[in-house]
């Protein structure tokens, strides 16, 4: 039985909708959802949100989510982005029903269902070009006018469109608008394009079969009908869409009517979720890629070290509603911050190293020392790590001076290594310069992983690794991309959103060493690396053939209001 003090999560009101449906008895009692993204570039946070909700919804109500692609736009579609959206929604740890879907399975359907709009008198062709299309479709305040070519008769428009298909117009000169109103207060139903002729591109599933194309206004709620979707869920942009949508389905012969409902779209501060901003960024290359860990990619989060976890729990915090809102980034550094803690093994890593020489540690002895893998998890079990004579140490875990709030190593003072002993400051040995390039130290014998009650006064534990056996790899912390937490919003004629990027995004540490179990570690592997962060083993190596890990997130929110790190 549950603890009656537990907080029930209200139900969100697309659940309710849901739930009045199948009370009512709609649809047979069947709920079918769809994730329809357009494969022009890679899915971000914000398709994630999307992705928990539609698959979310299907299995709560033991319903069915197709993956559908709207390939309607092949001029910016690529394989590449079919392949690596399949990948993230897998990857998120959702299953979609059948086969992956396709707008273009439903192309021929669609051209004959916008010649049964020709011959009801609902379509036509018209000549005007696009900007003289947006001329006459008049303002907000102001009603449109009428194409001139508006009461062409249904056999001329037949035969244009024929004409159309068969490749006999330029790109441009023609396009087949639904005839619905042009002195609508709706934007969107004055007469909406419904195909637009497009020569010389070739499409990842079509190849030059097809040189129109139909609009996404048009190929969506028939895609949405065809498969059976009962429930088409839209962020709230496409609310003005949804006149439009029944339209389509009101009045062309299809069993099946979709209830389009939308919800808010997220928001997340510093970053960017435009796909088209997100192009920007990898085109003019203020990134490396649509991978690159700071964009807000799931393949960039996924290489930077996020989990499905976290991810789907960030999408389960901000909830479900139909206000816009804007989501703190600490929210989502929170949720994976939360997940690594219970689940990353505990590692040590030198990522700003001094060397430390214990002089009265044998030379040439090697010690093999037990440490856990987490502190609060004995099922996680223990690792043995190498200990010499030689070790590395933070350069910011030694001063020569300090006062007594500083609890590391100090010139003449003790301190305990992390899982092995105490040891001593003696000496230090400083470049031409005047920087401390080495310590000389004492240890003592019997404190080996001793705990601080054992009746010596030390104040500090710091984390080390054997010289002798280092792994040296390079080190990037990552951090937001931008320095503004809305740079969309800050973005004027005048500046780009570009002019907001974080210069401090990224910095490169060449040299650092990691205790010996991180030798062979596989790419995406996690780790916390004590009291520096959570760190994930990238997919590739340096330029000089070290491995690389990406900082995570920090192990607490360090980000300030003036947006530094």
């Amino acid at each position: 039985m549950s603890d009656i003090n537990e907080t029930i999560k209200p139900r969100h009101f697309i659940q309710q909708y849901i739930d009045k449906d199948i009370a009512a008895g709609k649809n047979e009692g069947k709920v079918a959802t769809r994730f329809p993204p357009e494969p022009n570039g890679y899915l971000h946070i914000g398709h994630a949100k999307s992705i928990c909700l539609n698959f979310g919804i299907a299995n709560e109500f033991n319903g069915t989510c197709n993956l559908r692609f709207d390939d309607t736009n092949p001029g910016k579609e690529k394989e590449e982005f079919v392949r690596a959206i399949e990948q993230d929604v897998s990857w998120l740890g959702f299953e979609w029903n059948g086969d992956v879907h396709y707008a273009s399975d439903y192309f021929e359907q669609l051209h004959d269902f916008a010649v049964e709009l020709i011959k009801n008198g609902k379509a036509y062709v018209c000549d005007l070009n696009a900007e003289e299309v947006r001329s006459h479709r008049g303002t907000l305040q102001e009603p449109g006018k009428n194409s001139p070519y508006r009461d062409r008769s249904i056999e001329e428009n037949i035969e244009l469109f024929a004409k159309m298909r068969a490749g006999h117009f330029a790109d441009g000169e023609k396009v087949l608008r639904a005839k619905i109103d042009m002195s609508s207060p709706n934007m969107n139903m004055r007469d909406p394009t419904l195909y637009r002729i497009r020569h010389g591109v070739v499409h990842h599933q079509t190849g030059e079969e097809w040189c129109i194309y139909p609009m996404y206004d048009y190929t969506h709620p028939i895609s949405d009908a065809l498969e059976g979707i009962t429930h088409s869920l839209c962020t709230l942009e496409f609310e003005d869409h949804r006149p439009l949508y029944d339209w389509v389905l009101d009045n062309i012969t299809i069993n099946c009517h979709p209830q389009q409902i939308e919800f808010s779209r997220l928001n997340l501060q510093y970053t960017i979720v435009s796909k088209r901003k997100l192009t920007q960024l990898v085109d003019e290359h203020h990134v490396s890629g649509w991978d690159d860990p700071r964009m807000p990619t799931i393949a960039g989060l996924r290489r930077r070290g996020f989990t499905p976890t976290a991810i789907r729990d960030f999408c389960d915090r901000i909830g479900v509603t139909k206000s816009d809102n804007s989501i703190e980034m600490g929210v989502l550094e929170n949720c994976i911050r939360e997940d690594l803690n219970e689940i990353a093994p505990r590692r040590m890593a030198v990522l700003n190293p001094l060397k430390v020489v214990i002089e009265n540690y044998p030379e040439g002895k090697i010690e093999e020392l037990e440490a856990p893998n987490h502190p609060q998890k004995e099922e996680m079990g223990t690792r043995r790590i190498p200990f010499s004579r030689e070790v590395y140490i933070d350069r910011n875990d030694f001063r020569e001076e300090a006062n007594k709030q500083y609890k590391r190593l100090v010139l003449g003072k003790e301190v305990r290594l992390r899982n092995a002993y105490v040891i001593k400051a003696e000496e230090v040995i400083k470049d031409n310069s005047g920087e401390v390039i080495e310590i000389r130290c004492t240890y003592d014998t019997e404190t080996l992983n001793k705990n601080p009650s054992d009746g010596r006064k030390v104040k500090g534990v710091i984390h080390w690794v054997s010289v002798a056996h280092a792994v040296e790899a390079e080190v990037r912390l990552y951090d937001r991309l931008f320095h503004h937490p809305n740079p969309d919003a800050a973005a004027k004629e005048d500046k780009e959103f570009t002019a907001f990027i974080n210069e401090n995004s990224l910095e490169t540490l060449s040299q650092c060493f990691l205790e010996a179990t991180l030798e062979s570690v596989i790419a995406g592997e996690r780790f916390q690396f004590e009291r520096e962060g959570y760190f994930c083993r990238d997919t590739a190596n340096s330029e000089d053939g070290k491995p690389i890990f990406n900082r995570t997130v920090t192990l607490r929110d360090t980000w300030d209001k003036s947006g530094k790190n």
